[in-house]
């Protein structure tokens, strides 16, 4: 197994992937560390879906806007917000869960978030490659249907495992100093802002990319515009927004 002090700061997503397979003792292998992490008063409301089928792959990509890891890795793992189990479990002990509410699907979505980190980590100390995808949450509810997720479960990330067919270069990261605040928040002047972003801006992939986002009726001057005005802007993220809140409302989560 490889040292983390290499892995991390070497560490790149992966979108292509051979077609060596994931044998099932090394993705159990993988899912039992991942599952050691740590999780909210040791509940462990989260589950995970394995999707190996490419039949389901294929049912699977568009909620993923197509995006070709999903049909080419041969691991799919959905990580799921889950207080079914609990709550099954809470019933049978004759004690009353009070989970159906918006902070329990946060609890459980922080849970399912550090199994997902923990296993990425222990995939990446064997020479696997991971890719996450953001676009679980925007089509939450087909994912559900196509799951066959009961109520008290909601997919919260998604992430694609298997052997690199590539090693792409690194993606840019803020220095540290951007990130980190001593002992409170201190707020960004003007000039610390155009400090750390500068070189971010200025790197040749960046330029491609407001390049390459700048195109139709999107005429991109800045990285800044690339993201509001058309990666993420807010019509999208209202769209979204009030799909997962149906979601949330339909699984049990905002009833209190």
């Amino acid at each position: 197994m490889a040292e983390i002090s290499d892995i991390l700061p070497d560490r790149r997503t992966i979108r292509k992937y051979s077609s060596e397979p994931v044998d099932d003792k090394l993705l159990n292998d993988l899912l039992t560390m991942g599952c050691r992490a740590s999780t909210t008063g040791n509940m462990q409301v989260y589950s995970i879906i394995i999707t190996r089928d490419e039949e389901k792959k294929r049912e699977l990509a568009p909620f993923h806007f197509n995006q070709t890891m999903i049909t080419d890795a041969p691991v799919v793992l959905t990580f799921c917000a889950d207080f079914n189990r609990f709550n099954i479990w809470c019933r049978l002990r004759n004690a009353e869960p009070g989970y159906d509410n918006f902070l329990s699907f946060f609890t459980a979505a922080i849970d399912a978030l550090l199994i997902a980190q923990t296993v990425c980590i222990a995939a990446e100390s064997k020479g696997l490659g991971i890719c996450y995808l953001g676009t679980t949450t925007y089509n939450a509810h087909k994912i559900i249907y196509a799951l066959k997720l009961p109520k008290g479960v909601v997919p919260v990330t998604t992430v694609t495992l298997g052997w690199p067919d590539e090693k792409p270069d690194q993606v840019d990261r803020l220095p540290l100093e951007a990130i980190i605040h001593k002992e409170t928040y201190h707020d960004y002047t003007n000039e610390s802002i155009n400090k750390f972003y500068n070189v971010k801006e200025n790197r040749a992939d960046s330029r491609r990319y407001v390049e390459e986002n700048s195109v139709g009726l999107h005429n991109c001057a800045s990285l800044a515009q690339v993201f509001t005005d058309v990666r993420y802007k807010k019509s999208d993220n209202v769209y979204f927004s009030n799909i997962l809140l149906q979601v949330l409302k339909e699984q049990g989560f905002m009833e209190q």
